[in-house]
């Protein structure tokens, strides 16, 4: 997760739930002047980064209200919000973790609303000799990666796995490709992972294929299927998504509709409405499209 400008009671609140949540791996803290002014705080799914950091600039430039991001797996968000951690807007990556969201009372569901869709593609490093694949039953993704592994996020949790897992389920892949998953913390690492050649094959959102980048200043180790690929603490460097190529897409009826719902949380500033009107307005689905 990438934080702009948090405050120190906004810190140390994320800090103290991250480590009761044992995430405090996904935390990054980038800028850590005080915002001026007013500001809200925004956790979204990571696969949403490209996307939101252009909207929260172009909220800030028209509201003057400072946008803190951060970006994580929806699963990882939801818990250290659960845990009191400082949040006005939560987006999720599935229905399912803002549900949870709605059955632990952490967002006021009169604001939810979903936002937009995505696709679940394969994608394979740029130079890979694989062009095009032909995604339906029986499709055998063990085979095609060969010696190498499978990047995707976690399937326990994560929801870009979950929806991998229910893919490969319908058709017919999943009992082949399962010992070959190297699971991610979140789509944004399993992108990383392909770009870097460290696996021939990987499971992602059409949207991290899209400028796709990602902020780590080191080479971390890859664990296999069941523990899951966690990243280094800083940020330096960044991985671009020319660096990979989309090489076939899922059927949508393969797996549950991909559907981004957004809610203000219960203890949002009042911000946080004007912020999630933004995201219904044109300029917004202009920067989306």
């Amino acid at each position: 997760m990438q934080f702009d400008r948090l405050d120190p009671a906004e810190l140390i609140s994320l800090m103290l739930a991250a480590i009761a949540g044992g995430s405090l791996y996904a935390i990054v803290v980038t800028s850590p002047p005080l915002p001026q002014g007013k500001h809200i705080t925004v956790l979204a799914a990571a696969s949403m980064q490209n996307a939101r950091d252009d909207i929260n600039a172009a909220f800030t430039k028209s509201t003057d209200v400072k946008v803190i991001a951060g970006y994580a797996a929806s699963s990882a968000l939801i818990k250290q919000i659960a845990q009191g951690a400082a949040a006005d807007v939560f987006a999720s990556a599935n229905l399912e973790w803002m549900d949870f969201g709605s059955r632990r009372k952490l967002i006021k569901d009169d604001t939810r609303v979903n936002l937009l869709g995505n696709q679940l593609v394969l994608i394979a490093p740029k130079d890979s000799k694989l062009d095009s694949v032909a995604i339906g039953p029986n499709l055998d993704l063990a085979k095609l990666a060969g010696g190498g592994s499978i990047a995707v996020g976690d399937v326990r949790q994560v929801p870009v796995g979950k929806y991998a897992k229910a893919a490969l389920e319908k058709l017919g892949a999943w009992q082949a490709a399962a010992p070959k998953l190297a699971m991610a913390i979140n789509t944004r690492a399993a992108l990383v992972m392909v770009a870097r050649g460290e696996a021939p094959l990987g499971i992602v959102y059409t949207t991290d294929t899209n400028g796709a980048r990602y902020c780590d200043d080191r080479r971390p180790h890859c664990v296999e299927n069941p523990d899951v690929r966690r990243l280094g603490p800083s940020a330096a460097a960044e991985i671009s998504s020319p660096t990979v190529k989309i090489i076939g897409t899922f059927p949508a009826d393969s797996h549950p509709a991909i559907v981004y719902p957004v809610a203000a949380t219960l203890t949002a500033k009042p911000e946080a409405v004007d912020y999630l009107a933004f995201l219904r307005s044109i300029t917004t689905k202009a920067i989306f499209e």
